[in-house]
Order: structure tokens, then C-alpha cells, then sequence
């Protein structure tokens, strides 16, 4: 990464900032975390809620110790969340079969419903954003998103996407 920046030091003529990947890839980034917010906000959710029903999709009657693994989220801050979310409706605790000491969470029925209108809704907001690009430049952005990713250590599970599937899961 260093030898990036120290190339485009030696240049005589520095892109604009608005002209470099990185700026993009930052802005872009920006407007798309505001965009999804304000998509999922009429679903009663926030990102973070939204990130730990989509990841209870995969990984039912998880404990919460298991989910804050898996989002990397602390014990602290995931208990907030849960009684967040279970205030809303959208989890329920539940004893664990196998060890009474923990709590397994489930998603609600009404869970599921939100977050598949929020997913519709999420949806319908990549088409829009997706709207300039045509035949397989979509596919072809993703890949090379993806390589970049990678390049960087984020990998393309940075929260877990993939877990649920689709088409959504009818269990």
C-alpha cells in the first residue's frame, strides 16, 4: 500500500483527489451507508440490528456469545442489541437445550417479516444505484471489488452476507 502512495508522491502531476480510487471508493461509501440507513430506518432498524436478524437467519437459536463471534461485536454492546430487538418483537430469548446457563435467540415471526421487507427494500435500492451500469458491469464492479478486498484483508465475508441466502429461506 505504501508503494501506491509513494508512486503517486514521485509523480509530477498528483490526480485530483476526487480523480483516485480511494476518494471514490470513500465517498461512495459514505452515500451508500446513509442510503442504507434511510432505506431500513422505516422498518424500525438500524444497521446494527439489521446486521445481527440477517446474521440469526443463518445461525438460529445462536447464542449471544456466538453472535458477537461472529460479528465481532462486544458481549456488552450485543446485550443492548438483543433487548433492543427483543423489545421491538423481532428476537426472543429462549433457554438453550443444552446449557441452561445460556440463552439461545431466535428471530420472531415478526423478525423475519422486517427483515425481509427491509431486504425488499434494500433491494430496490441497488437497482436504483445500479441503474447507470449496463450488460455484466455489475458482476464485473463486484469482482473487482471483491480482489481489492481481498488486497486489504477484509475478505468478502466482512459481515456475513452470504448467511441467509437467497432467495430468502422460508423456515
Amino acid at each position: 500500500m505504501v508503494g501506491y502512495y509513494r508512486s503517486m508522491e514521485r509523480s509530477s502531476q498528483a490526480p485530483e483527489p476526487s480523480e483516485t480510487l480511494g476518494f471514490r471508493l470513500s465517498e461512495l461509501g459514505w452515500n451508500q451507508a446513509r442510503l442504507f440507513r434511510s432505506t431500513i430506518e422505516p422498518c424500525g432498524l438500524e444497521p446494527v440490528e439489521f446486521t445481527v436478524l440477517r446474521t440469526l437467519v443463518g445461525h438460529a437459536g445462536a447464542s449471544q456469545k456466538t453472535v458477537c463471534r461472529i460479528l465481532q461485536i462486544t458481549p456488552t454492546r450485543m446485550v443492548g442489541l438483543i433487548d433492543s430487538l427483543e423489545a421491538k418483537g423481532f428476537v426472543e430469548r429462549r433457554q438453550n437445550a443444552d446449557d441452561r446457563r445460556a440463552r439461545a435467540v431466535h428471530l420472531t415471526a415478526s423478525g423475519r417479516r422486517t427483515l425481509r421487507r427491509a431486504l425488499d427494500e434494500l433491494m430496490k435500492a441497488e437497482r436504483w444505484l445500479c441503474e447507470p451500469l449496463i450488460g455484466d458491469e455489475r458482476e464485473v464492479l463486484l469482482r473487482l471489488l471483491g480482489r481489492i478486498s481481498d488486497h486489504v484483508g477484509l475478505g468478502r465475508d466482512l459481515y456475513p452476507a452470504r448467511v441467509m441466502g437467497w432467495p430468502w429461506p422460508d423456515s
